[in-house]
């Protein structure tokens, strides 16, 4: 046997072993090994020179080639030769083209094994992050199982078998301590290209994570025949689950708890107690947030569609429960249903609603010189403002209780007539702050709002369309303005010209460029 053959089958032999070990491709290795001995080479004949090493990829063969490039001006010595020197090489060499100096194989020393064994150790990871990239980028929304091979204060690095993957601190369940050695199942969140190679992200503490539990622990949601409507969770602590049963036979709540409560405390468990409560989803918006209130009693809910807010009232013994430690119990229902939740006692709701009664049967004595009776009509009717007054028709009017025909029209010409003397003050009061046309014009918001804004200084069109959804909110809100989607309707209307002034420009310089290319 030839002895000189047997390094270069030891070769293949090593990267086949890491080839499987890693899960990655022989060649991956073979270009690892080749780049290992180049950067040798290269140590040892001139680091400015173009070293190649080349590995026969069935004997294991090394060979090293020093490559100079043909060209027209040389440039590098060390790496390039003239025309004139490449048409002596035999064959003669034309421009572009490589005159490769074979080397004798070099014996690696210390220091040049260790950089070689480095850069062959780099390049396995490099390919073998690639493969799992590849395996992941997937699998983002299932469930894994790991073992912690690493905790550190700020995450926990967990080995699935043939990739690693991350849980960092704020996708922990808070207090959980997990030891190196532990089993963990986590959710993956994520999966993607960072500096440092792909990564794969876990999670305790999403929703989703606990969505997918009861999914495997209740064989009703795995077939679709229970779904699973929405999860609140703070983890560690409590959450709460929506579930919605499409076979009228099955109970969606039952189901989840299971035999004696096996199913839900098999997830209890794995979210280190964490206090589950499974509320049966219901599509009536009102019913369901009082079901997500529970345990707590509700005596009445006002719903506030525009504004996606809850006025719920219930009794006064009953508060605490109702918002729960730290209002943990509202905040989860809030979360749960999307919609905004406001709770009072009886109690106040009675005080609230008294204060506004008062407030608004004020507005219409001042402003309509009528005494406290008609007010408390007007007010008990829905009016708030004495412009919805001046708009309503003769028979709206007449027709509210204890009302005729000759008092409608007596309290409607008042009206006109208070919206004329308050349409000339706040227009006199806008002459004063310079209030620029173009808000002035804007048909969007009323006078009142628009003497609002000014004593906000808020007093032309760009100056409106600068604000942002809840400031609007907040300076317009004594006008009835409680709903971010209408004010975003205001504040884009106000940015159109933007957008109409950017066209406009847009198509004079085409304009001037066609007429330029003329």
């Amino acid at each position: 046997m030839d002895t000189s053959s047997i390094p270069g089958l030891e070769l293949i032999q090593v990267a086949d072993v890491v080839a499987r070990e890693k899960s990655i491709e022989r060649e991956e290795v073979m270009l690892a090994m080749e780049e290992a001995i180049q950067k040798a080479g290269r140590a040892k004949y001139g680091l400015d020179r173009d070293i190649r090493a080349m590995i026969d990829r069935k004997t294991g063969a090394i060979r090293l080639e020093r490559w100079i490039e043909v060209v027209e001006e040389v440039e590098d010595e060390s790496m390039q030769m003239s025309l004139a020197e490449g048409a002596k090489q035999n064959p003669p060499l034309a421009a572009g083209e490589f005159w490769r100096q074979s080397l004798p194989p070099i014996e690696f020393g210390r220091i040049a094994a260790q950089t070689a064994k480095q850069v062959i150790s780099q390049k396995v990871r490099d390919a073998e992050r690639a493969r799992q990239f590849e395996e992941y980028k997937h699998r983002i929304g299932e469930i894994v199982v790991g073992t912690v091979k690493r905790a550190e204060s700020y995450s926990i690095t967990v080995d699935l078998g043939r990739a690693e993957a991350v849980i960092r601190r704020e996708e922990m369940i808070p207090r959980e301590n997990l030891r190196q050695g532990d089993r963990v199942r986590a959710y993956i969140i994520d999966v993607r290209e960072e500096p440092r190679g792909p990564q794969i992200f876990l999670s305790r503490a999403c929703n989703e994570f606990m969505a997918k539990l009861f999914t495997q622990e209740v064989p009703e949601i795995y077939d679709g025949i229970i779904e699973i409507k929405g999860v609140a969770r703070e983890p560690g602590s409590r959450a709460k689950i929506a579930v919605l049963s499409n076979d009228p036979g099955i109970d969606p709540v039952g189901a989840c708890v299971g035999m004696r409560g096996s199913r839900v405390q098999a997830v209890v468990g794995e979210l280190q107690g964490e206090k589950v409560e499974i509320i049966p989803y219901i599509e009536d918006p009102a019913a369901f947030v009082v079901n997500a209130l529970a345990p707590a009693e509700v005596a009445k809910v006002v719903m506030d569609e525009v504004a996606g807010r809850m006025e719920v009232v219930v009794p006064d013994d009953q508060l605490s429960l109702a918002i729960g430690r730290r209002g943990q119990n509202v905040r989860l229902a809030s979360q749960l249903s999307g919609w905004y939740i406001d709770v009072l006692t009886e109690a106040e709701e009675s005080e609230r609603r008294q204060e506004e009664f008062k407030t608004r049967s004020t507005r219409f004595i001042d402003a309509l010189n009528i005494d406290d009776v008609i007010a408390h009509l007007l007010v008990a009717e829905g009016f708030v403002f004495p412009e919805e007054i001046a708009e309503s028709t003769l028979e709206e009017l007449a027709a509210i209780q204890g009302f005729d025909e000759d008092i409608a029209g007596e309290l409607q010409n008042r009206a006109i007539e208070f919206v004329e003397r308050e349409s000339d003050r706040i227009n006199a009061a806008l002459d004063e702050m310079k209030v620029a046309d173009d808000l002035r014009a804007f048909e969007y918001i009323s006078l009142a709002m628009l003497l609002t804004l000014a004593e906000n200084e808020i007093r032309t069109l760009d100056d409106l369309a600068g604000l942002d959804n809840e400031e609007l909110v907040e300076l317009l809100g004594q006008h009835g303005l409680s709903d971010d989607g209408e004010a975003g309707d205001i504040i884009m209307a106000a940015r159109a010209h933007w957008f109409t002034d950017e066209t406009a420009d847009s198509t004079d310089t085409d304009n001037a460029s066609g007429s330029s290319d003329s």
